[in-house]
């Protein structure tokens, strides 16, 4: 019996280890297509040696789902919409729990922001409705903030992004700017057919607005102009959102599209 359970968990070792080899093997060892990225934070980054192989077998996942049909293109409508996801001061000033270096998704969300104001579109901004009074949620258990009622101006929007009166903030409790606010019936109200979603945090408040809004606007996602804390998060998340939910595409794509706006 005991030779019997140590030959069986051998076997489960060599089939772990076979799942795996694919990014081991020396013979296919690949060169990493890209840099260390510039945004979220150092210790939650990829190793080097992990990069490049991480990312070939994201573009070859992305290659089997096309082969099955899925990740096709929703395009872009004629009445789009841009949203900036929470690029508050919570999120982006060094110092904060879960803050880390956005200024690369920033700089390229102000390149989105100017040509949608250039274009006349419409702009919305989401930020954490903070309440010292909302009752805790099962889901605090999982991230501790430990906010005090003096943070709260910690929720105002990232001052580069100077917002304009017109321009809505959209205050949300959830990570989606949908749940529990009227974004929904203000995009309807504008005939949007269109969502060019930007901001932080890929896997978490961006990945959950594109959710719920692929059902009723075309998603369109500029790569550059979102990001987060970790590294592997962002990947994975990106590759879902551009599989399922929208189309994920180069900053300077998306405004050339906004540019070609015919909008009254």
């Amino acid at each position: 019996m005991l030779a019997t359970a140590q030959a069986f968990r051998l076997r489960s070792r060599r089939f772990r280890l076979a799942q795996f080899a694919p990014l081991c093997r020396p013979e296919i060892a690949i060169t990493p297509t890209t840099t260390t990225p510039t945004f979220g934070s150092s210790d939650l980054r990829l190793p080097d040696e992990l990069r490049g192989p991480l990312l070939k077998h994201l573009a070859d996942l992305k290659e089997r789902y096309l082969a099955r049909d899925w990740a096709g293109r929703v395009g872009f409508g004629a009445r789009p919409a841009l949203i900036v996801i929470d690029l508050a001061k919570y999120w982006t000033a060094p110092g904060s729990l879960i803050s880390s270096n956005l200024d690369p998704v920033i700089l390229s969300t102000l390149k989105v922001l100017a040509a949608a104001r250039a274009a006349n579109i419409p702009v919305f901004f989401t930020t954490y409705n903070y309440d010292p009074a909302d009752p805790p949620s099962p889901q605090n258990r999982k991230l501790k903030l430990n906010i005090r009622p003096e943070d709260a101006t910690q929720f105002e929007l990232d001052a580069r992004l100077e917002r304009r009166p017109t321009e809505k903030i959209v205050k949300k409790r959830y990570a989606s700017a949908f749940k529990g606010t009227n974004l929904h019936e203000m995009l309807a109200a504008l005939g949007v057919d269109t969502l060019i979603v930007t901001g932080v945090s890929t896997s978490h408040c961006v990945y959950a607005t594109c959710r719920d809004a692929c059902d009723s606007f075309r998603v369109i996602v500029p790569k550059e102009a979102v990001g987060e804390r970790c590294e592997i998060m962002h990947e994975v998340n990106l590759l879902d959102i551009d599989i399922d939910l929208g189309d994920v595409m180069p900053a300077d794509e998306v405004i050339s599209h906004i540019q070609n706006v015919k909008r009254v």
